[in-house]
C-alpha cells in the first residue's frame, strides 16, 4: 500500500473506527491509542487483505473489533458471581422501549466502560451473554453480574 492509498483509507474510515471504539471504551486517550493501533495493523497487514473475501470496510471493522477485544482482555478485572443474581430473562425491555433515546444515550455514557460495552454488545450487536464473556475474556458469571448491575443503574438513572 502506498502513502496515497493509506491516506485515502484513513480518511474514509478513521472517524468510523474512532466512533466504534469510543462507544466501547470510555477513556478518550485509550480510544485514540486503539485507533492508531488499528491503522498500524491495517498498514502492516494490507498485503494480506483479500478483496474477494470482504470489502475493505468490513476488513477494517474486523481489525477494529479484534483490537477492542484484545484491549478488554488485557485490562480485565475479575469478580465473583453473586448467588442472588437475577436471570437474564428478567431484562426490563420496557426501559429500552419507553425512554427517549437521548436520555438513554446519556445514561449509557455515564456507565463504566466495561458495563457500557456489555450493554452495547448485548442489545446493539444482539450477542448472548455467553458470547460476550468470550469476547471480553471474562467469566460468564462476571459478565452476568455486570450486565445486571448496568441494567439496574440504567433503570435508576432513567427514573430520575
Amino acid at each position: 500500500m502506498n502513502a496515497a492509498e493509506l491516506e485515502q483509507v484513513y480518511k474514509a474510515y478513521s472517524g468510523k473506527v474512532l466512533g466504534y471504539i469510543r462507544a466501547r471504551v470510555q477513556n478518550h486517550a485509550d480510544a485514540e491509542d486503539l485507533q492508531a493501533e488499528v491503522f498500524e495493523k491495517v498498514l502492516r497487514k494490507f498485503s494480506e487483505y483479500d478483496p474477494e473475501k470482504a470489502a475493505v470496510g468490513t476488513w477494517i471493522f474486523t481489525i477494529t473489533r479484534n483490537t477492542v477485544i484484545d484491549y478488554y482482555r488485557k485490562t480485565k478485572p475479575t469478580e465473583e458471581l453473586d448467588e442472588g443474581l437475577a436471570d437474564d430473562s428478567e431484562v426490563d425491555e420496557n426501559l429500552l422501549r419507553t425512554e427517549s433515546l437521548s436520555e438513554l444515550a446519556q445514561a449509557l455514557r455515564d456507565l463504566p466502560q466495561q458495563m457500557r460495552e456489555i450493554i452495547v454488545l448485548r442489545y446493539y450487536d444482539g450477542k448472548p451473554l455467553t458470547e460476550i464473556s468470550q469476547i471480553m475474556g471474562l467469566s460468564y458469571g462476571a459478565v452476568k453480574l455486570r450486565h445486571q448491575t448496568a441494567l439496574d443503574q440504567l433503570r435508576r438513572r432513567m427514573r430520575v
